[in-house]
């Protein structure tokens, strides 16, 4: 970074919004600060302290606006990009975060999910927690970049989200919240079933059986023609399945989807 003038501390957050910057490098401001790297922290701990600025992550220094201080943070979307470029993984925003983006959220997610195929240990930050969920097979997955406030982020498709939802119920909310959310995309007609047999390609058989099963489920729920037939043609002959994996193994068999019905999802709809 080539400012060509000298920052004081007091005056680092304001100068970088001034300029539509968000974060700061250790280096980066070292170069601002006319100061060696090895100075910046504890420079900036007075002003980290007084809630002007935070640290994600060893080397990284986010801005918190004045509206935010109260926070101890910024919400996750405003910096989560700039984290996880600093820390040099790939990554997307998921599961009932990624819902949330595109609309879909039925209750405000507690914690920012956050899929990664590194494995990183989760952050809180005052008022925002971030959850990472470890996956090496993500690459290659539909994924869309939205803006934030302050740049861009990458946030799962719809298609994978639908997919991620179902595949970590866990982590979701359980089997009636996935439910609840692929109800109200099928309502909304928000889920393109062929594009979704293509994402289903990463995803293990189970996943998209028990996918299969939900959105029909659901299309009669909510009362919508939905059809699954693209994602049914993409299952080879494969295994049976329980619809909730921890749950028992009794319950009547869909011969269509080969799911062992053994819990009824119960969507707040």
């Amino acid at each position: 970074m080539q400012s060509g003038e000298v920052v004081e501390p007091r005056e680092l957050a304001d100068w970088l919004l001034s300029r539509g910057r968000s974060w700061v490098t250790t280096a980066d401001a070292a170069e601002l600060l006319g100061i060696p790297e090895t100075h910046v922290a504890p420079t900036l701990a007075r002003w980290r302290h007084r809630g002007h600025l935070f640290s994600p992550t060893k080397g990284l220094y986010v801005v918190v606006p004045s509206e935010f201080r109260s926070w101890g943070a910024v919400p996750a979307t405003h910096f989560i990009d700039a984290l996880m470029n600093h820390l040099g993984h790939a990554y997307y925003v998921a599961l009932l975060s990624a819902a949330e983006v595109h609309g879909f959220a039925h209750q405000r997610p507690q914690v920012f999910q956050v899929m990664t195929p590194a494995r990183l240990r989760d952050r809180d930050f005052g008022r925002v927690r971030i959850r990472f969920i470890t996956d090496t097979s993500m690459g290659g997955r539909g994924v869309d970049v939205v803006n934030t406030p302050t740049g861009t982020m990458r946030v799962s498709s719809v298609e994978t989200t639908v997919l991620d939802l179902v595949a970590h119920p866990n982590l979701s909310g359980g089997l009636s919240n996935v439910a609840t959310i692929l109800g109200e995309m099928v309502d909304e007609q928000r889920i393109d079933v062929g594009r979704l047999a293509e994402a289903a390609a990463a995803y293990p058989s189970s996943v998209a059986q028990r996918c299969g099963w939900l959105l029909d489920y659901m299309a009669d729920v909510v009362e919508v023609e939905i059809d699954t037939a693209p994602l049914a043609e993409t299952l080879d002959r494969p295994r049976l399945v329980l619809l909730e994996s921890s749950g028992g193994k009794q319950g009547e068999r869909d011969r269509r989807w080969r799911v062992t019905v053994n819990s009824i999802p119960e969507p707040d709809l």
